[in-house]
C-alpha cells in the first residue's frame, strides 16, 4: 500500500514534543522529535546511517543528537557534525532525513514529501477554532493495530454508536432519521439530525433539563488523507435562540504502517469551559469510547482481514456506509495521481 506524501501529517501533541526525544513510526519511517534549546520543534530520521541504531535511544548535545552507539552526531538538519573516531573525517553520506515540522492548534504537523513542496498554508484551518478561549479544548492520543482506512470506515458511520457505545449515545431515532452524504470540495460529508426529542446520555448531564426536548445534529467531515472534523450539538426545539451545547471534534488519523495508527484526538465544547468535572467526563468518554469499545473492534476486524483490502473481499454494503465508501474512492483517486505523477 502507497500512503499520501505530499501532505502535512499529525506526528505529536505539542505537548509530546520537549527536551527528550519522542520517536514514532509515520508512513512506515521512524522519526525522531525534539525541541531546540529555544523551543523550535525539529524532526529527523531515526536511524544512524552507521549501523542503524536509533539515534532515539541516544542524547542531546546541546541541539544535536548524538548516536548512543558510537558517539556520531547529528545537528537539526540531519548532517553529521561530529565524529569522535580516529582522524574525525566525516565521511560524506553521513547524514539521515531531515522532515519539516512545525506547531500548530496544539499539533505538531510533518510533512513526509519533499522538503521543497511543504507549504504551511495546506494544514487544514478548519482546527483553529482550538486556539480559541472560546473552545476548551481535552487531547489525546492512541495506537492502533489497524490500517488507518479502517479507522476512517469507522469515524464515518454515524449508526455504529447505537451499539458499540450504545452506553453513551444509544438514541434509536438517529438509526431512522435521514442520513445525508454529500461531497463539499474537497470533503465528503456524513450527517443526521434529530428534530424535538429528548437528548442522548451525551449531553444531558449538561443541560439544565434533559427531558425538554431539543434538536440534535452529528456532522463528520473527512477530507483526505485522514482529516475528520466532528460537529455535534443540541438546542432545544421550542426556543431555537436559547443555550446551544456545541463540540467540534478532530479525529486524525497518522499511518505507523499498513496495518498500524496513530490516531489523534482533540474534543472542544463551547460550554462549561472552566468545568473539571466535564474535562473528567470527557477523559472518560475517551478512555472507553476509543479505548475499549473502538480501538478493539476495529483491530479485531484488521485481523480477520489480513493484508487484503476491503473491496476485495466482497463485503455487503448497507445505507451507512455511503460517506465511508465516497471517501476510500477520493482517496483512492488521490493516490492514482500521485502514482502517475511519480512515473
Amino acid at each position: 500500500m502507497t500512503f499520501l506524501r505530499n501532505v502535512w501529517y499529525v506526528a505529536a501533541l505539542d505537548t509530546e514534543v520537549g527536551r527528550e526525544m519522542l520517536t514514532r513510526t509515520i508512513l512506515n519511517e521512524a522519526v525522531v522529535m525534539y525541541r531546540k534549546e529555544n523551543g523550535e520543534p525539529v524532526a529527523i530520521q531515526d536511524r544512524c546511517p552507521h549501523r542503524f541504531a536509533p539515534l532515539s535511544r541516544g542524547t542531546l548535545v546541546g541541539d544535536n543528537v548524538q548516536c548512543a552507539y558510537h558517539g556520531l552526531q547529528f545537528d537539526c538538519s540531519g548532517k553529521c557534525v561530529l565524529n569522535p573516531h580516529g582522524d574525525g573525517k566525516i565521511p560524506q553520506a553521513a547524514r539521515v532525513k531531515h522532515y519539516p515540522f512545525i506547531q500548530r492548534h496544539g499539533l505538531m504537523w510533518i510533512w513526509m514529501g519533499p522538503e521543497d513542496r511543504a507549504d504551511p498554508d495546506l494544514i487544514p484551518r478548519y482546527y483553529s477554532h482550538f486556539d480559541s478561549p472560546e473552545w476548551k479544548t481535552v487531547r489525546g492520543h492512541s495506537y492502533q493495530d489497524a490500517n488507518y482506512q479502517l479507522i476512517a470506515d469507522n469515524l464515518l458511520d454515524l449508526s455504529h454508536d447505537q451499539f458499540l457505545h450504545a452506553n453513551y449515545h444509544r438514541k434509536d431515532t438517529f438509526l431512522t432519521t435521514p442520513h445525508e452524504v454529500f461531497e463539499e470540495g474537497r470533503q465528503v460529508v456524513s450527517s443526521r439530525k434529530v428534530l424535538n426529542q429528548v437528548t442522548s446520555d451525551a449531553f444531558a448531564g449538561n443541560l439544565p433539563d434533559p427531558s425538554v426536548p431539543v434538536d440534535q445534529w452529528k456532522i463528520m467531515k473527512w477530507e483526505a488523507p485522514g482529516y475528520f472534523l466532528l460537529e455535534v450539538g443540541v438546542r432545544p426545539s421550542v426556543n431555537p435562540d436559547g443555550i446551544e451545547l456545541s463540540k467540534r471534534n478532530a479525529h486524525i488519523l497518522t499511518p505507523a504502517t499498513e496495518t498500524s495508527t496513530n490516531y489523534y484526538f482533540v474534543n472542544a465544547r463551547n460550554y462549561q469551559r472552566d468545568d473539571e468535572k466535564v474535562d473528567a467526563q470527557i477523559r472518560e468518554w475517551q478512555r472507553i469510547g476509543f479505548g475499549e469499545q473502538d480501538k478493539p473492534m476495529i483491530e479485531a476486524i484488521q485481523q480477520v482481514m489480513g493484508p487484503a483490502d476491503l473491496f476485495d473481499m466482497n463485503p455487503i454494503l448497507l445505507s451507512v456506509d455511503g460517506a465511508a465508501i465516497r471517501a476510500r474512492r477520493a482517496l483512492a483517486k488521490l493516490l492514482k495521481a500521485q502514482e502517475e505523477s511519480e512515473k
